[in-house]
């Protein structure tokens, strides 16, 4: 286990909602004394909701990890759609009281980062992964596993940031995106990963191994991998940009 994560206890996209609230619930404290106490709520509930606290982080070289705080809400297989290819999908949803930011779940390299608007349907629903406003990152591990990790919006969620860029390495538990306020994050593995988690239970970002996914893949997963790679490369020739 280590505890590799140079980021503050607060995350800083929420710096300025916590020091505006802050600076209101002074002034309006000064003004009116107890009506104020909106004011003070809110700025405890921007503190909690921006926490981000570091992680001790899993060494085992198999393990992906969880990318968010939350309860997992699909554990199934289905069709990677950035893809094409069949998969092992987890997700994750996270209500206003887990933490937001987003950290990776492998170490390995970004080869796409996908945006996406969409719609702003609850994110505990399947039809969010499909309708709603997403990102989705498609990373390859040091092994040459192919890994999708997406943040979709909620509800109540209108901002995904995403910081990582194709090309870049990541490290597993570095912190790559935030999304306010409510959200998921849907994880599409190889199909010869193996899920550690089931629906309902309570999960940590970076500390919870979602899978284990094997450094090699077996024949017919490698057979699908290199076919997805061919249909992708075949994809980018066609609409280059």
């Amino acid at each position: 286990m280590n505890r590799f994560y140079p980021h503050p206890l607060i995350a800083r996209e929420g710096w300025p909602f916590i020091l505006g609230g802050l600076l209101l619930s002074v002034l309006v404290s000064c003004c009116c004394g107890w009506w104020s106490l909106p004011f003070w709520l809110f700025t405890v509930f921007a503190v909690q909701f921006f926490r981000d606290p570091a992680r001790d982080i899993p060494a085992d070289a198999d393990a992906v990890l969880c990318p968010a705080d939350g309860r997992i809400v699909v554990v199934e297989r289905a069709e990677d759609p950035f893809r094409q290819v069949p998969a092992l999908k987890i997700s994750v949803f996270m209500n206003v009281f887990n933490v937001h930011s987003q950290r990776a779940p492998i170490d390995g390299m970004i080869t796409q980062v996908d945006y996406f608007p969409g719609q702003f349907v609850n994110a505990a629903l399947d039809k969010a992964s499909t309708e709603n406003e997403r990102n989705a990152v498609l990373a390859t591990t040091k092994s040459g596993r192919e890994v999708t990790f997406v943040q979709v919006a909620g509800l109540v969620a209108r901002r995904i940031l995403c910081y990582v860029r194709p090309g870049e390495q990541v490290t597993r538990g570095q912190r790559y995106g935030f999304i306010r306020f409510g959200s998921r994050v849907d994880v599409y593995l190889p199909t010869d990963a193996v899920p550690l988690v089931a629906i309902g239970e309570q999960v940590r970002a970076s500390e919870t191994i979602l899978a284990r996914l094997p450094l090699e893949a077996d024949g017919e997963q490698q057979v699908i991998e290199e076919a997805a790679a061919l249909v992708q490369a075949a994809a980018e020739e066609v609409l280059p940009g």
